[in-house]
């Protein structure tokens, strides 16, 4: 593998939960297995006062404490980080981040390379760009420079458009990165491979074979101490607008022309732009918003949402989205996709499932083994694929079989994280797996609709902490004859196993 150019990465908001949890660990593991570029250096910025030293010593302590670790390495690669102390809102104070960043092209040979990471709150993506522009940080004359994104990009269509332009007024399109870690994860990208590698699947993939697709993403735990965050974001905005339409639209994609990233976020743009508007009957027929309330399960009480910490008594925000939805092209025009996404539901599982249409004339049986393809995006990676076959003994009586897939069946691949993944194409410049600008604006212009009908109090459903959501969701697949699959946490259990 190709390493990266040298370069310096700027982390704002390097006092913060993700810098430790996520960030640091996820460089570190990269310099260990000899991805990072040959020379390079991490600063962390924010208000909090440290000394370089101080700085290192507090990560140390950390990466010995959650991550499995070389001492050697470990000694070496705190060599690479630094700290800086301004207020990110002042841009007079970026002067002597300038100052700091020259430094490095000495000392680490960065040749004006820079990322700059905004893992701050959303307040101040606009800001900081603005901040960095003002000292020409954002000038590629001496070196490449990205700025990375974190999520949410934009609290509806309006404030999207609008932050997408306050940022525009500072980096290029190519410079900005808005990062997604779903799309870093490895099954989620195996996605193309999967599609576009194989003849026998791609011939497949379309209205004439498939009857319906189910994408899940599950979660077990409640908001835990995210209840002030949560409160004014709700599941539409924190996982639907943005996880979920993004792996609806791999599922969805046409053939890019080649696999670069113009050519992938082509077509995911495609499948975006293609997705039905909601209409009022859409809104009030095919979308189920919950709520989870407090319930016992194996003899632990669960708090409902309203009693969690940080969240309003009276609290309308939705914890739970269900949707059928459609694609409207010639590839899947008339295919329901049934989305849903929850917490404190009976498992942690993201899932894609493909429904094969039934046998036209089931010879064998009044009622034909269902084809179902399960894309499993985490936990138990990998892909399981279900069919019918003869029961042993006379007669010709059917049973459901499968076959499955596990990503850690390789045992000698070490797959990266999904944010080792999109740090390490970041510095590549490779945004293939990073949200695009139309992208954005074509999942907020959809989703639109339903944050302003989610203001209607009559539309949100309670669900009790534990199981599977709102009653009113399982009738949106009932009503079609169908039924959603209840995944185990284990891929190849085909019987749900949790409860």
């Amino acid at each position: 593998m190709v390493k990266p150019e040298n370069n310096a990465i700027v982390i704002f908001g390097a006092s913060g939960d993700l810098t430790h949890r996520k960030l640091i660990p996820a460089f570190y593991h990269l310099y260990a297995n000899g991805l990072l570029p040959e020379d390079f250096a991490i600063l962390g910025v924010s208000r909090t006062a440290y000394s370089d030293q101080e700085f290192r010593d507090k990560l140390r302590s950390a990466l010995e404490e959650n991550e499995k670790t070389d001492a050697a390495i470990l000694t070496k690669f705190c060599e690479h980080l630094y700290y800086q102390a301004l207020n990110t809102s002042e841009a007079e104070q970026y002067g002597v981040l300038k100052q700091r960043l020259d430094v490095f092209k000495d000392t680490h040979h960065t040749h004006g390379n820079a990322v700059f990471y905004l893992a701050t709150p959303p307040s101040l993506y606009g800001v900081i760009p603005e901040c960095l522009a003002a000292h020409g940080l954002n000038d590629e004359a001496d070196g490449w420079k990205n700025l990375i994104v974190e999520k949410p990009f934009g609290y509806d269509l309006e404030s999207a458009i609008s932050l997408d332009k306050q940022i525009h007024a500072c980096f290029q399109e190519h410079q900005i990165y808005r990062i997604d870690h779903y799309l870093g994860k490895e099954t989620v990208q195996n996605l193309l491979v999967f599609r576009f590698a194989n003849g026998m699947f791609e011939p497949l993939w379309n209205r004439n074979f498939i009857d319906y697709v189910e994408i899940t993403a599950s979660e077990a735990l409640g908001v835990e101490d995210r209840g002030g965050y949560y409160d004014g974001a709700g599941a539409v905005r924190d996982m639907f607008q943005n996880h979920l339409l993004q792996v609806l639209a791999m599922v969805g994609m046409e053939s890019p022309a080649a696999i670069n990233a113009d050519s992938i976020r082509d077509e995911v743009v495609k499948v975006m732009q293609s997705f039905k508007p909601l209409s009022e009957d859409d809104l009030t027929n095919n979308l189920v918003l919950g709520q989870y309330t407090e319930s016992d399960v194996r003899g632990k009480h669960l708090p409902g949402y309203r009693q969690e910490h940080g969240v309003n008594t009276d609290s309308r925000t939705e914890t739970y989205v269900g949707m059928k939805m459609f694609i409207e092209n010639w590839r899947w025009n008339g295919v329901p996709f049934y989305v849903r996404t929850g917490k404190r539901l009976p498992t942690r599982v993201t899932e894609v499932v493909i429904h094969f249409k039934k046998t036209p004339h089931p010879v064998f049986a009044a009622k034909s083994a269902e084809n179902k393809l399960i894309i499993r995006i985490q936990p138990d990676e990998g892909i399981l694929m279900s069919f019918g076959l003869k029961k042993p003994g006379a007669g010709f009586e059917t049973q459901e079989v499968s076959m499955d897939f596990h990503y850690d069946k390789l045992e000698s691949m070490n797959m990266l994280t999904a944010y080792e993944r999109l740090l390490l194409d970041c510095m590549k410049q490779d945004a293939t797996l990073f949200a695009r600008t139309d992208a954005v604006k074509a999942c907020w212009k959809f989703v639109q609709p339903i944050l302003d009908h989610k203001e209607q109090p009559e539309h949100l459903f309670g669900y009790a902490a534990g199981t599977w959501g709102p009653k009113e969701a399982d009738e949106l697949l009932i009503n079609d004859g169908r039924q959603w699959r209840f995944p185990c946490k284990n891929l190849a259990n085909t019987d749900y196993c949790e409860l």
